[in-house]
């Protein structure tokens, strides 16, 4: 029975002083940076801004253009209950592109595509694919951006607009605070994000209120395209409908507005209050915000405003989530006043709770301190570490898992892909911060049994899980994802994580049913040969340069690995529950083939090409991100890292692959190798003033890049179960390691 980690941190007798850690790394910028928005956000809801502290230069912060579709923006406003779908011309289902694929069991159905992917682009797709690919698809809620008003007309701003800008995320306080120069008048914004709601606090000090400054309120349409959350060309095919202040709702001097919003079967709304307010409504969906008494231009004026965005609970926008403690979230769910379904509070409240919740996050879970070591290269991991903590905190710890954007900007159309839910969400444990992980975790529940029709349908037993996903937990068709199986695992590796961060039954309890069913499929994925148990065909491994050969890939490393480790773990939780052990889990895991061995290293596949080097250099997995197990040998795995580094194709490669290479260099002993890993200069490990692990132009944020450096630092901090004794064993043993409150790794 594993138990955390209690490891003394002997280089830092005294505790981290952890505000001063943090706000080390506070994000200042005085220049427009297109790539660097920051955002605030609470795991269920965020929303990203530009330098005035709203989303007023949207065009100024691109996400680059798919399929000779215009470009998207960074500067998003987005829920986990925010769906959408566009109605289809007829139902649709996954039959027509349903194949059937030889295996050793016989033919198998799987869910293919007619079309293909080429480039990450799709390619000849039938109208059922594309919509069964797009749709249901995350929701841009609205933009909220500053607007001039000038002889009575109303236009955007623009980025010559302002000057003298100057933009702080005080990390510590989750508050933002924007200062620049407009027509002559200084302003000053303060934006937050409530940690309990949906809800933004915005507070404007400036006299340009007075000379024609306003805030500009608009609605988009829900998009399927690629890259982007929002389609503002189809205006007629949603309604926008701003209620009262007649008569007014009114409390302590506050008034308020409901938006009503419906797109086909969605349907939110959003309410909006302050006092010395005015909302009106001047377009098809289109709100100006501005003082009730603007006053003169020479006079200072505060715009002072909450908005409140709420889910119908019904159709596409589903029941808002909770990733909260059940004392929170009780609180939370107190009748509200005004009766409009939410607290009206005006933007001071919004920020003081900001200002009360992070403090505490911050100072609860684990801490890595670099600063007093002389590497240069530690300051800026300790950023990279810092940075990834808010990161991850804002746009990972829902009750859905993420997308690989987060809740920033739509990537492959906002659908989630459960083979990243890992590097997304596994640090969580190992910081000590269950709580942020156990929601998306419980979301497996609510998809059991339309991943045990999968299962069955395919002939095998327990759940499969599905790959490119929305709420619902339909697959999408591809000629990858589906064939994909090393997320198969992940639920059961989640689990032990929580159990080891919080080891009692009632954890044991709750998740049984998602780890027993998750190993009731691979024992009978894997099939019995003459060598033993073997996995596929067809499969791609999670190095999915193999995609064209399918039909015939067998045995990636990774995978043998996982499943031999993913079947003991599970046969461990029954042993913890008192039950009988499953004979076929057992036989299956003592029984897997070993990885095929080429030239003293460890190729990806068991058969021709064996290896090619380019994407994820995934056979690195079977030793890193997993401990030891029995198919796997150090020397061996030794020989394939360094074989990895020597000429692998880096710009090929993704964010998580660097932590990959670090986490396999720590466990075989080779700080130097598992730091040069974390900080390898290559355009996707690069990451940005605000954090973010820019990829491309069109996967401008990366978050499992972000989430496996955490995993990865842990690893290194507090190391793992049966590894070296000495304090920080994956940092090099010059360097002043500081950490507290981690959980070692398996």
């Amino acid at each position: 029975m594993h138990s955390q980690s209690t490891i003394p941190s002997p280089q830092s007798p005294a505790a981290i002083d952890r505000k001063v850690l943090v706000r080390r790394h506070n994000v200042r910028q005085e220049h427009l940076d297109p790539r660097s928005p920051v955002s605030v956000g609470n795991g269920e809801f965020a929303f990203t801004m530009d330098l005035t502290g709203l989303q007023s230069l949207p065009g100024a912060y691109p996400v680059g253009a798919r399929d000779e579709l215009p470009p998207g923006t960074l500067l998003g406003t987005q829920t986990q209950w925010g769906w959408h779908s566009v109605p289809s011309e007829q139902p649709y289902d996954l039959a027509a592109s349903t194949v059937l694929y030889d295996s050793p069991r016989g033919p198998v159905p799987y869910v293919d595509m007619v079309g293909d992917i080429v480039n990450d682009r799709e390619t000849d797709t039938s109208l059922a694919e594309t919509w069964l690919r797009a749709n249901a698809h995350r929701l841009d809620l609205g933009r909220i951006g500053f607007r001039w008003m000038e002889d009575g007309t109303e236009r955007p701003l623009t980025a010559a607009d302002i000057a003298g800008t100057e933009q702080t995320l005080d990390l510590w306080t989750g508050v933002v605070t924007s200062r620049f120069t407009l027509a002559g008048h200084s302003v000053t914004v303060t934006t937050a994000c409530h940690p309990d709601r949906d809800q933004l606090g915005f507070r404007v000090e400036s006299s340009a209120l007075g000379a024609g400054l306003v805030v500009g309120f608009s609605f988009p349409y829900g998009s399927e395209a690629w890259h982007d959350a929002a389609d503002w060309a189809s205006v007629d095919a949603h309604t926008t409908q701003l209620d009262g202040p007649d008569p007014p709702q009114v409390h302590d001097g506050r008034t308020a507005w409901t938006v009503r919003r419906e797109l086909d079967n969605s349907r939110y709304q959003v309410v909006i209050s302050g006092s010395d307010l005015t909302v009106q409504q001047t377009g098809q969906h289109r709100l100006r915000i501005s003082p009730a008494h603007a006053g003169g231009p020479d006079t200072a004026k505060v715009l002072d405003l909450s908005v409140d965005f709420v889910s119908s609970g019904d159709g596409d926008c589903i029941p808002r989530g909770d990733n909260r403690p059940a004392a929170q979230a009780a609180e939370a769910k107190a009748t509200p006043e005004g009766g409009t379904g939410v607290e009206l509070s005006p933007a001071r409240s919004v920020i003081e709770a900001s200002a009360a919740y992070w403090p505490e996050f911050w100072s609860s879970g684990g801490a890595i301190e670099l600063d007093a070591t002389a590497d240069p290269r530690a300051k800026e991991l300790e950023r990279r570490i810092v940075l990834s903590q808010y990161l991850t905190a804002i746009n990972c710890s829902g009750s859905l898992p993420p997308q690989e954007t987060g809740l920033v900007c739509n990537s492959w159309r906002g659908r989630f892909h459960l083979e990243m839910h890992w590097w997304h969400a596994a640090h969580f444990a190992h910081w000590n911060r269950v709580e942020l992980l156990l929601p998306s975790l419980r979301w497996y529940s609510t998809v059991l049994e339309t991943s045990r029709q999968t299962a069955k349908a395919q002939g095998f037993e327990g759940v499969r899980w599905p790959k490119q996903v929305g709420p619902e937990g339909r697959e999408s068709p591809s000629p990858i994802g589906t064939f994909l199986i090393w997320q198969q695992p992940h639920p059961i590796h989640l689990a032990e994580l929580v159990y080891r961060a919080n080891p009692n039954r009632e954890v044991l309890e709750e998740f049984a049913e998602i780890v027993f069913e998750s190993a009731a499929f691979m024992a009978s994925f894997a099939h019995p040969t003459s060598r033993g148990f073997e996995l596929g065909p067809p499969l791609i491994p999670a190095q999915e340069s193999y995609g064209s050969i399918r039909a015939k890939v067998t045995n990636p490393t990774f995978e043998l690995a996982y499943w031999q480790w993913g079947l003991r773990t599970a046969s461990a939780w029954r042993e913890r529950l008192g039950l009988e052990p499953v004979r076929a889990w057992s036989d299956v895991a003592d029984g897997m083939v070993p990885p095929r061995v080429i030239d003293g290293v460890y190729a990806a596949i068991d058969v021709e090409p064996f290896t090619i080097r380019t994407d994820h250099p995934s056979m690195l997995c079977a030793l890193g991100v997993l401990p030891q197990t029995d198919l796997i040998d150090p020397d061996i795995m030794r020989a394939t890292l360094s074989d990895v580094l020597a000429d692998w194709d880096w710009g090929s490669t993704w964010g998580w692959d660097y932590p990959v290479m670090a986490m396999t260099a720590a466990r075989l002993e080779d700080p130097e190798a598992a730091v040069d890993a974390l900080l390898l200069s290559a355009g996707k490990n690069t990451v940005l003033t605000n954090g973010h692990n820019r990829q491309t132009d069109s996967l401008p944020l990366y978050l499992p890049g972000n989430g496996g450096l955490l995993a990865a630092v842990a690893l290194m901090a507090a190391g793992w179960d049966n590894g070296p004794e000495r304090h920080a064993p994956g940092f090099p043993s010059d360097w002043t390691v500081a950490w507290e409150g981690l959980v070692q790794a398996p």
